[in-house]
């Protein structure tokens, strides 16, 4: 009986970790980098899901320092070539953003945003709930 008491908080607390984790798709964005009129914002895309992510389709905002959209880019970030990322893995993804014109400011902020997520089977993750979307530091 003693051991069952030892073991029953730790298994608590698992529980409780397990259910306050919830599977997503987690990115971490990395500040932008410019040349000239173009613009490359790397992200880093974490599956926590049980299952594979098929594909995933985003859109990049590139804002400069007065919140004003210099540029964007709308990329299948998971799925091109037909590869998907599996359960539990990582990869990166760079999107690039070109300009008619070079960038007036080096200070840019990228704003990142998924339309859709397509699991395994053909399943769809809610984009608004199961994408965490974070930048680095």
């Amino acid at each position: 009986m003693n051991r069952l008491r030892k073991i029953s908080p730790i298994v608590m607390l698992w529980l409780m970790t397990a259910t306050v984790t919830p599977a997503a798709l987690v990115v971490i964005v990395f500040p932008p980098k410019t040349t000239g009129s173009k613009a490359v914002v790397k992200l880093e895309l974490q599956n926590t899901f049980s299952r594979n992510i098929q594909s995933a389709r985003a859109v990049c905002f590139l804002l400069d320092d007065q919140g004003q959209m210099v540029g964007q880019s709308t990329k299948w970030v998971i799925g091109q070539n037909k590869t998907s990322l599996a359960a539990g893995a990582t990869n990166t993804f760079n999107f690039v953003i070109t300009s008619p014109q070079s960038f007036t400011t080096t200070n840019l902020t990228a704003k990142i945003s998924f339309s859709r997520v397509v699991l395994d089977g053909g399943n769809l993750a809610d984009p608004k709930t199961d994408v965490q979307i974070g930048n680095s530091k």
